[in-house]
């Protein structure tokens, strides 16, 4: 239980991480650049662990981070783009809650994970607290931005499984590396296609970019692909939860924002969810993966 709860503080890093993201982009970065700013947080967040790992992938790495670095990061930040364009952005957080039901079905489906009654409830039940909590209203939006939140969420989820059926005995920090890499390249070739020349950035903004490149990403993804290695993916899911919740936290404090009563209740929703899962028995299924992989050297 003692080991859970580590890896579950762990889990909490990226997400709340995630959740200062909109505050960032929304002050500092350049609006009319989204597909810049991505990229921006990518490629060099994919620079510095290459820099600290030195090994690019290799034999079936090279096919299957390929795959996971445009699940996990191009495919995936291009298309919150896109549904960023067309959704309030309460309605995308309500969109994204459901992650931790794709995690927990992706996990049972891929690797084995069959999921607890409590872990599917409290996954549920805190999805359907989001809404509250990030005020979603009657306000209309465009199908297309919802089918494009919708296979966001999906793509991250498979993706995040498939890493970890996929990891075997190869270190976390060079399977992110190598994932960052290629969706850095993919976002990077989006940009200029779409977006044309990067836009100049003053001094905040480049502080702004080392935020969302060392802290958002490389901290982020590499705590959040640990923590899957170490606990069920459900309950990583519903950890992530925190997404929202630091959103709207970062609001209060730095905007002076204040919560409604049904936003409160919201929360209370989301966070007492996050405590059930923790309290619930860990399971140790056996996976479904490949054989274990080692480094050359290892």
């Amino acid at each position: 239980m003692e080991d859970k709860w580590r890896w579950s503080l762990v889990a909490a890093v990226p997400p709340v991480l995630w959740g200062s993201t909109y505050f960032v982009n929304a002050h500092f970065m350049p609006a009319d650049h989204p597909l810049w700013g991505s990229a921006l947080r990518a490629a060099p967040a994919a620079l510095l662990l290459l820099a600290v790992t030195r090994r690019l992938p290799h034999g079936a790495w090279i096919w299957r981070s390929a795959l996971l670095g445009i699940l996990n990061i191009g495919g995936f930040f291009l298309l919150l783009f896109i549904a960023a364009q067309l959704l309030p952005s309460s309605v995308a957080s309500s969109v994204m809650a459901l992650a931790p039901v794709a995690l927990t079905l992706s996990a049972w489906a891929l690797l084995g994970q069959k999921p607890s009654v409590v872990l599917l409830i409290g996954a549920a039940v805190g999805a359907m607290g989001v809404p509250l909590l990030v005020g979603v209203g009657t306000v209309g939006f465009e199908p297309w931005g919802l089918a494009a939140s919708l296979t966001a969420m999906l793509m991250n989820s498979i993706g995040s499984i498939l890493a970890r059926r996929w990891q075997g005995e190869i270190p976390v920090l060079h399977t992110t590396c190598w994932q960052l890499l290629w969706g850095g390249a993919a976002l990077v070739i989006a940009a200029v296609v779409v977006e044309g020349a990067p836009p100049a950035l003053g001094p905040s903004q480049l502080g702004a970019v080392a935020y969302l490149s060392i802290l958002a990403t490389a901290v982020a993804y590499l705590c959040w692909f640990g923590a899957l290695r170490h606990i069920d993916a459900g309950v990583v899911g519903v950890v992530g939860l925190l997404n929202p919740v630091a959103g709207v936290s970062l609001g209060i404090l730095a905007g002076g924002e204040a919560l409604a009563g049904t936003q409160w209740l919201g929360l209370a929703i989301v966070l007492g969810c996050m405590a059930a899962v923790q309290v619930m028995p860990t399971r140790h299924p056996a996976l479904n993966g490949e054989p274990a992989e080692r480094e050359p050297g290892d």
